[in-house]
């Protein structure tokens, strides 16, 4: 099971293994209040798609597709989610406020497709 949460709300006990999947670090909070067993800096979107993308709804189709190319093009930066997602709970952690229309979403779709896993 991959679970989403974002950055700023508060850590469950049932999240299994922790990666933040951000580019950056999140404003304004602490390293140790994310209980993270990773950040992974290289499965987030490149800095130019980033940019592009700004949050904006509209190009979200667009941005999907563009992301997950950059995915498929380094399949290592993606192998600790299959590793920790084929052994148990995963919680992605995310920054965007926007909790539709970010990178995690299109991630742990991506992970599940991969694993073979169902939506949850």
């Amino acid at each position: 099971m991959i679970k989403l949460e974002r950055a700023y709300d508060s850590v469950n006990h049932d999240d299994g293994v922790r990666f933040l999947v951000e580019r950056l670090w999140p404003r304004g909070v602490k390293k140790a209040a994310l209980h993270l067993d990773d950040w992974l800096k290289d499965v987030a979107p490149s800095t130019e798609l980033r940019q592009w993308f700004s949050h904006d709804p509209a190009k979200w189709t667009e941005f999907q597709r563009r992301y997950r190319r950059e995915l498929d093009a380094k399949p290592e930066a993606v192998e600790p989610i299959l590793k920790a997602a084929r052994r148990g709970r995963v919680t992605l952690v995310y920054s965007s406020h926007d909790a539709e229309h970010n990178n995690a979403v299109v991630l742990k779709a991506y992970v599940e497709a991969h694993i073979g896993g169902r939506a949850s």
